[in-house]
């Protein structure tokens, strides 16, 4: 087997911006900043935010309402033409 062909496996520390640290095992070369955690989560946390989409909804049908009127006659008729001059 071939040696020297894996990368480190060392220790590491992912730090929340909630102040959580983390610590592990990774073959990253640096430690990192990460958004969010499980201690500061929603999903986690039980308090989740509940998103108004109703309101997307409304200005959605709003923005087509006018499209949902059946169409009338779309072929307007023409004038005669003048005989092909």
């Amino acid at each position: 087997m071939k040696k020297n062909i894996h990368p480190k496996y060392e220790n590491r520390t992912f730090k929340c911006v909630c102040g959580n640290v983390i610590e592990t095992r990774s073959t990253m070369d640096k430690d990192t900043t990460i958004e969010i955690c499980s201690n500061c989560h929603p999903f986690f946390t039980g308090k989740q935010k509940l998103v108004d989409s109703a309101g997307r909804v409304e200005r959605f049908r709003k923005k087509y309402e006018k499209n949902e009127e059946p169409q009338k006659d779309s072929k307007k008729k023409s004038a005669p033409s003048s005989g092909g001059q």
